[in-house]
């Protein structure tokens, strides 16, 4: 058996690979309430049916003003716990794990959403937006964690806290975006503490058996600022680091030449020396045999198979079985038509074709 597809246990909850499908936005499934849909539940039945061992439900807002754009999944008001109870029930039914990413856009809340972004400071690229004061904080914070416990009571395993991509905890998180003066700027402990605040709140909220997860940046801004924040939340004892980029381009890590991967894999393996708890990496890690190099080589605990999972769902099943039949992801630009139109992507097309056939 592949390494890939070996089990593994985090916080004695069975995991049956290393395979996660990581939260990717779908707004074609999507509507203006936040409800889910019942495109939201074929999409996530499909892929838990294809053996992905963690399913990550796409970015789900805890505020209705930090949305990343009108039509998100939501989870700032109870009545959404029924709707979400479908994903968690569908997922396990296939013997999957099954968080939610908890997530805030922040500074990149689009005006459709909001007239006056919040984030940890001022900043000249977002000019409507303005610095968050302590009292809207404190009610983030909140946001947060009634989140989690909405999650928990729909059924979910746990929880992604998203510190990734240059969203509001990332934003605060890096020294590039936070320039407060107060107890959340400054020295990475202060900029990480809204993010510990809510670990901790979950924590007490849903108990120790529920999983926490965090979605960190590496370059936050830069590669050593993000194994600071790893160090950070194993201190927290998160159950799982899951690493990406952190939103901004201005200083990236160089993966040595005979690295055979891209920059974000690479912090991830990077930051997995780091740290002894679970780590995770993702990005452009398209095929069966790049994905169980990761594992072979202990360089990464589990991987995030994001776009080739949009382009066929059962890329994890072909994979443990060696089936030479995976309908490859064909990287369009500039965007992903999944994003918007699954029917536009071109592997959708190429399956429906197979299965018409």
């Amino acid at each position: 058996m592949l390494p890939l597809f070996s089990s593994y246990f985090l916080k004695g909850i069975p995991v049956k690979n290393r395979v996660i499908m990581p939260p990717m936005v779908i707004y074609g499934n999507n509507t203006e309430d936040g409800l889910i849909t019942r495109k939201n539940l074929e999409h996530y039945r499909e892929r838990a049916e294809g053996g992905a061992g963690i399913i990550v439900q796409e970015a789900t807002a805890v505020n209705k003003h930090g949305r990343l754009a009108k039509n998100q999944i939501g989870i700032w008001s109870d009545d959404h716990i029924e709707g979400l109870s479908h994903i968690p029930e569908i997922i396990k039914s296939y013997g999957a794990v099954s968080l939610v990413q908890l997530h805030h856009a922040g500074l990149l809340s689009p005006e459709t959403v909001t007239d006056e972004p919040l984030g940890p400071s001022a900043n000249p690229q977002y000019p409507n937006a303005r610095s968050l004061n302590i009292d809207e904080i404190q009610a983030i914070l909140e946001d947060f964690i009634r989140a989690a416990v909405r999650a928990q009571q729909a059924g979910y395993d746990g929880v992604q806290i998203h510190g990734a991509h240059g969203y509001l905890l990332s934003q605060f998180a890096s020294a590039y975006y936070n320039h407060r003066e107060d107890e959340y700027g400054g020295p990475v402990e202060n900029r990480m503490k809204l993010s510990v605040e809510i670990i901790e709140g979950i924590r007490k909220a849903c108990g120790n058996s529920f999983l926490i997860t965090f979605r960190m940046g590496a370059n936050s801004p830069a590669l050593e600022d993000g194994k600071e924040i790893a160090h950070l939340l194993e201190k927290q004892s998160i159950d799982l680091l899951d690493v990406s980029h952190g939103g901004s381009l201005v200083t990236l890590p160089r993966p040595p030449k005979e690295f055979p991967y891209n920059w974000i894999c690479y912090s991830g393996t990077e930051i997995k020396k780091t740290v002894k708890l679970p780590v995770g990496v993702v990005n452009e890690v398209r095929t069966p045999r790049r994905a169980n190099y990761l594992i072979e080589n202990n360089l990464a605990d589990f991987v995030s198979i994001g776009r080739p999972l949009l382009a066929d769902p059962h890329w994890a099943s072909k994979a443990q079985h060696h089936e030479e039949m995976i309908v490859s992801c064909l990287n369009c630009k500039p965007r992903c038509k999944w994003y918007t139109d699954s029917t536009l992507c071109p592997a959708y097309i190429i399956r429906m074709r197979k299965n018409a056939t």
